[in-house]
């Protein structure tokens, strides 16, 4: 398969969207739904907004299944995860400039850099949900269960050059995180 060909299910998935097959819409709102939900509580810390993000993500590939371009967007779940994101964040500047101007004004910069905080955590997120389960398990151990290289090879059932690998290479993924910059754009 060539390098910018998207996977398999992902063309079929497009191409049932883009002739109005409502079941594929169903079938890719299962797989996608708790990620798009989950990054936009995440962004939001609101359960309401976090709702209507959803509705908005999926109303939005349903009406412009074209829009996706695997070349520039990669897979079908990246693509959703990004429309997720810029919808989230539009919607929490939206908020916290309403907000703000309801207190009477506020710094334009703190705004910004909540909204970026935001962000970069609903980022963070999907790059660990995304990352393989050996990198994903590995991090787990090292940063939640507070274990050393050392505890975490011998957790995994690996040496200990493959556990600082797969620590080191999980924390170059999660590095990334913060290296995209908020572009604003929405849905």
């Amino acid at each position: 398969m060539a390098k910018d060909t998207p996977p398999r299910w992902d063309r079929k998935m497009q191409q049932r969207l883009a002739r109005g097959e409502a079941a594929a819409l169903g079938e890719l709102y299962d797989r996608f739904a708790s990620l798009v939900h989950n990054t936009a509580h995440r962004v939001l810390d609101d359960e309401s907004a976090a709702d209507q993000v959803t509705r908005e993500v999926f109303g939005y590939v349903w009406e412009n299944p074209d829009a996706y371009d695997p070349r520039r967007e990669g897979s079908m779940r990246s693509w959703i995860a990004k429309l997720t994101r810029h919808q989230a964040v539009h919607r929490l500047r939206q908020a916290e400039a309403k907000a703000y101007a309801e207190r009477g004004g506020g710094c334009a910069e703190e705004l910004e850099q909540k909204v970026r905080r935001a962000a970069v955590s609903a980022r963070a997120d999907f790059i660990v949900q995304s990352m393989p389960a050996p990198l994903r398990a590995a991090l787990e151990l090292a940063y939640f269960q507070r274990r050393d290289y050392r505890q975490t090879a011998a957790d995994l059932g690996v040496t200990e050059d493959e556990a600082r690998r797969r620590l080191r290479l999980g924390l170059q993924l999660l590095a990334t995180a913060n290296s995209r910059p908020l572009d604003g754009r929405t849905l």
